[in-house]
């Protein structure tokens, strides 16, 4: 096992935003010495996602430049601190959209680093507990606290792995939560980046699954990953076809719905989980959750051991994301192809080309 003996930063590649909405461009960051327990991870693939966009253009506020996305993060151990026991050089891990957490408040000793009562450190765009800026992963190499990193089966290739960081324990864990498996009637909203792991997750779990999407464009392939049934919402009747027939609806689009059409779509006792993050608010009119003792509910990612079970779960099943791989230079025209949904369903970047 290799250790680090020297406390030195190190100097990487990586893909930049240097101001809200400006374009990404090559350049060198520092990483942080490896210490005690960090492993050093040599970047093969990253992820991108929805919200490293909405990042990039402020659309969730004011947020830290200069920026380097990603928070889907796929690679292979490089070093590791003296203390590591985790993993060992050559090991195949992976990193998802946060780096660390208080680790003492009682969500935190719960497994639930992910909703820390005094904020999780996110992987980028975020300051780490030493008041450091985070940058993630369209770069070379990241430096990473071995206790938020988790390990990829050999059974998943690095590049398609890398989605499920984000977009998969996103929608794992909503799906895990509330408990979809045999029996169960789920609806997907939005056929997308989020969406398409969902309805492989869901069918995998053994549920009956239904893709609700704006039109029927993608529904071969939704039917190819596993929906039983698929129904465009821009068609009216959808809604009156549908009424009181689903357990859960998981929401993964960006845009604003109708939320009250969507309630009228759950059984009674059901949940709408979303984890689509709108840029504009959306308003519930209750007496829609009333009628039939509905949940209005929202998830964010797992917990780190969530994540691991995720991943364990894909490779189990052979479940990895639909991409496109592309090479580092092509990130902007990507941003734009994600913006107008021209992608299916995840680029990845080839990091081997930063």
């Amino acid at each position: 096992m290799t250790t680090s003996t020297v406390a030195t930063t190190s100097t990487v590649a990586a893909y930049v935003a240097s101001a809200a909405k400006a374009p990404l461009e090559r350049t060198t960051i520092e990483r942080r010495p490896v210490s005690e327990h960090d492993v050093l991870i040599d970047i093969k693939y990253a992820g991108i996602c929805h919200s490293d966009i909405h990042q990039v253009q402020e659309g969730w506020g004011e947020a830290i430049f200069p920026m380097v996305p990603g928070h889907e993060i796929a690679g292979v151990v490089a070093e590791v601190g003296p203390g590591v026991t985790k993993y060992a050089v050559g090991d195949r891990v992976g990193v998802g959209v946060m780096v660390d957490s208080c680790r003492e408040c009682a969500n935190c000793r719960a497994g639930l680093e992910q909703y820390c009562f005094h904020g999780m450190t996110g992987t980028y765009n975020d300051r780490d507990r030493g008041g450091e800026v985070t940058y993630g992963g369209y770069s070379t190499r990241i430096v990473v606290d071995e206790n938020y990193v988790v390990r990829i089966p050999d059974s998943l290739p690095l590049e398609v792995a890398a989605p499920l960081l984000c977009a998969g324990i996103t929608t794992y864990s909503p799906l895990r939560h509330w408990n979809v498996g045999p029996g169960t009637k789920v609806a997907v909203v939005g056929m997308g980046g989020l969406g398409h792991v969902a309805v492989k997750l869901a069918h995998a779990m053994g549920a009956e699954v239904t893709v609700l999407s704006q039109s029927l464009r993608k529904k071969d392939d939704g039917l190819r990953l596993g929906a039983d049934h698929y129904y465009a919402t821009s068609d009216p009747t959808t809604f009156d076809d549908l009424a009181a027939s689903f357990d859960v609806i998981l929401s993964t689009v960006s845009a604003p719905l109708d939320l009250a059409a969507y309630f009228a779509l759950l059984k009674t006792g059901g949940t709408f989980a979303n984890v689509g993050l709108p840029e504009q608010a959306m308003s519930v009119e209750p007496f829609s959750l009333i009628d039939g003792r509905k949940t209005l509910a929202g998830s964010m990612i797992g917990g780190i051991a969530e994540t691991q079970e995720m991943l364990d779960f894909c490779g189990q099943h052979g479940l990895g994301a639909e991409i496109e791989l592309i090479d580092a230079d092509q990130i902007n025209t990507a941003y734009d192809r994600v913006l107008g949904s021209d992608v299916r369903y995840r680029f990845v970047i080839d990091t081997a080309t930063i």
